[in-house]
């Protein structure tokens, strides 16, 4: 189980870094024609960029892998919140963040053992 959580952790650190995290640092085309498209100003895409690139770096380490889930989480929410009001398309785009923070969270149990029995205490009780 700990080496697919780690699989799948890698896998979730590559897209976020290739995919959404580069382009932004970069100042890609694709990056401000999608913030544009989704109303938000150019002069956030780098900001943007490294909090994404925070909250995958803290995801990425052991004893900061949670914080970083839950604050993946959040910006992942506001992408979906972002979505849903440029009315993009539900099942490409909109949920898409959904899709993501479920993989992200089930690479995160997988590997953390600690966090599993401590989510199975709880549902214990």
């Amino acid at each position: 189980m700990v080496k697919a959580g780690w699989t799948m952790t890698g896998l979730v650190a590559l897209f976020l870094l290739g995919a959404s995290v580069a382009p932004k640092l970069m100042g890609a085309t694709v990056a401000t024609d999608s913030l544009v498209a989704l109303g938000w100003p150019t002069q956030y895409l780098i900001p943007i960029g490294i909090i994404e690139l925070a909250c995958v770096l803290l995801f990425i380490v052991p004893r900061t892998s949670l914080l970083g889930a839950v604050l993946m989480t959040g910006l992942l929410g506001g992408a979906m919140a972002s979505h849903l009001r440029a009315d993009s398309p539900l099942l490409s785009h909109t949920l898409f963040s959904i899709y993501l923070g479920l993989f992200m969270w089930t690479a995160l149990l997988l590997r953390d053992a600690g966090l599993r029995a401590y989510l199975s205490r709880s549902t214990a009780t």
